[in-house]
């Protein structure tokens, strides 16, 4: 009889012996033996990324009209019906007649009228939208460009659909600079495999992710760059783990020297609390331990008025300043707190048009570790303001029209001698939520320090493990094999198995080599030293459910 109801939970195939703290550390070996079974090794499957393509200043993400193009010959597709095969010098001109895509080439005439979604696809080249910039270069992507109807009719989404690998080179040059070295662009290769795989919303429902800076920045295979490349692929298929799930791998520009930790920088995203649940990967900490504990006014004060040895120290943004006098912060103020307290983060609301009081006194009521401001009161002759959450806060103290680099900061107000607010100043640190990996902290790690991405990791993620993404085998025929590639920079790797229901063995193809894993049944987990059956650099391992007459031998 066939066992459905038998799982064998593979949690991860670790790509190092140990990142930081780890469940495994004392589970020992398995066995392993060559089988004499064949078994073909299968292509693995790739992990699909699905990202919204906005316009070129990043305003909107739907679009009524569009023009597709390739550098090479490329078909249109209906779902996986080939509608027409082009050469490279043809355009595509696309508008919409309701829910209906009119697809017509360059001179007009009408090449089909069809219900999206509408694929475009090419097998050895890349496709564009014309006149999309990125980085001043024409938009060029990888993968497939997919038209989907949005929710408002004559309008669309495009979205290019694309392996996670290939998406990582369209990001990792663009989220950091190149120059920050190959352990840094490693750091930052996992943090956004692990974003792409894991984001915190998903962005639309036709999409996972976006293209711009609410989701991470992509801009397509004209911005790819040589050594960013490599760190892509010298990290293939390595993701940060954290209680078997993949962590959400947060990072920012500058943390200022002091990281904050998720909750008192975001709140949940379907329910809207602040401060959000605690993510214990994600916990504030100083770049290094002899900082003082920012837990009072006037720690914070000297911490972000002075300029310590820090790992963000080569930031233009590590420490900054900016002044209004009491008419341009109330101006400043009054200009976006409608809009800000739409967001649920102003208490009393405040209304689109609505006058505040002339703004007396600005108090703070809450910071976090690395003192951030999580909550603030803003004084009037009017009644006073709560405002919560350091992007409400950063997008509501604007400064010239542009929000504040980061909540990491002390106000300090100037009175007259009758006790009226005549000046405020702000002197913070930091660029962005500074919550997990800070880019510039990583870039002088790398280069500065030498240090190698897995502990540039393990600093800013707390607790983490590096593997590959988790999987479940059993006897389901649907489930009974998966395939992981992945990259090891010195030959190491290990296995861990969660053996439920104490299934006796594992077949395995190892870079093309048939082994049988025999599991004791007496343990539920078990560890397995790879070490010997891997290379240095990328390796397949296809897993297989074992066959039902030998499951239990």
């Amino acid at each position: 009889m066939k066992r459905l109801s038998i799982l064998l939970l593979v949690c991860a195939l670790f790509v190092y012996e140990k990142v930081g703290a780890s469940p495994f550390d004392n589970i020992p070996a398995a066995t392993l033996e060559i089988a004499k079974q064949t078994i073909s090794i299968n292509k693995p499957e790739s992990k699909i990324v699905r990202v919204g393509i906005g316009s070129n200043d990043f305003s909107s993400y739907v679009w009524k009209n569009a023009t597709i193009y390739s550098n090479s010959q490329f078909g249109i597709y209906k779902n996986q019906t080939c509608i027409k095969i082009y050469d490279s010098a043809k355009e595509i001109n696309i508008s919409m007649d309701g829910n209906i895509f009119i697809l017509k080439d360059s001179t007009g005439a009408e090449i089909a009228r069809i219900m999206g979604p509408v694929i475009f696809k090419t097998n050895s080249g890349l496709i564009g939208i014309k006149g999309l910039k990125r980085a001043g270069k024409n938009a060029m992507y990888r993968g497939d460009i997919e038209l989907v109807a949005s929710s408002s009719a004559g309008q669309f989404h495009i979205v290019n659909s694309i392996d996670v690998e290939e998406y990582l080179r369209g990001v990792v040059p663009n989220e950091m600079p190149v120059h920050f070295g190959l352990e840094a662009l490693k750091a930052q290769s996992v943090a956004a495999r692990n974003y792409a795989l894991a984001p915190r919303v998903k962005a639309n429902p036709n999409y996972d992710v976006v293209d711009s800076v609410a989701s991470q920045v992509y801009f397509g295979a004209n911005t790819e760059k040589e050594l960013s490349d490599k760190a892509v692929e010298q990290t293939r298929g390595v993701v940060a783990l954290y209680d078997w799930d993949l962590i959400l791998a947060l990072y920012s520009s500058t943390a200022g020297g002091y990281t904050e930790s998720y909750h008192n920088a975001f709140s949940d995203p379907k329910t809207k609390k602040f401060p959000a649940e605690i993510k214990p990967y994600l916990v504030g900490k100083p770049d290094y331990q002899i900082f003082a504990p920012l837990d009072n006014e006037s720690a914070v004060e000297n911490f972000y008025t002075s300029k310590l040895d820090s790992f963000d120290k080569n930031s233009s943004y590590y420490r900054w300043e900016r002044e209004w006098t009491q008419s341009e912060l109330q101006q400043e103020v009054q200009n976006h707190i409608a809009a800000q307290s739409a967001a649920g983060f102003v208490h009393p609301v405040v209304n689109k048009g609505q006058v505040i009081g002339k703004i007396l006194r600005i108090n703070i009521l809450e910071r976090g570790v690395s003192g951030k401001i999580m909550s603030l009161e803003i004084e009037t002759d009017n009644g006073n303001y709560k405002v919560e959450k350091e992007l409400v806060i950063r997008r509501l103290f604007t400064h010239k029209g542009k929000a504040l680099p980061s909540a990491n900061l002390v106000f300090k107000q100037e009175f007259d001698e009758n006790g009226n607010l005549v000046k405020v100043k702000a002197c913070g640190g930091g660029f962005g939520h500074g919550v997990g990996m800070s880019q510039y902290g990583a870039g002088y790690m790398a280069t500065d320090l030498g240090m190698p991405y897995e502990k540039i990791l393990q600093h800013y993620y707390t607790g983490i493990t590096l593997g590959t993404v988790p999987f479940i085998l059993s006897a389901n025929s649907e489930q009974n094999q998966a395939a992981r590639t992945f990259y090891s920079k010195n030959g190491k790797a290990y296995l861990v198995i969660d053996n439920k229901y104490k299934v006796s063995y594992l077949d395995l193809n190892v870079n093309g080599n048939n082994y049988k894993f025999h599991l004791d049944s007496k343990e539920r987990m078990s560890r397995v030293d790879l070490s010997s059956y891997i290379q240095k650099g990328v390796n397949t391992i296809t897993f297989y459910y074992p066959a039902e007459s030998g499951a239990n031998k």
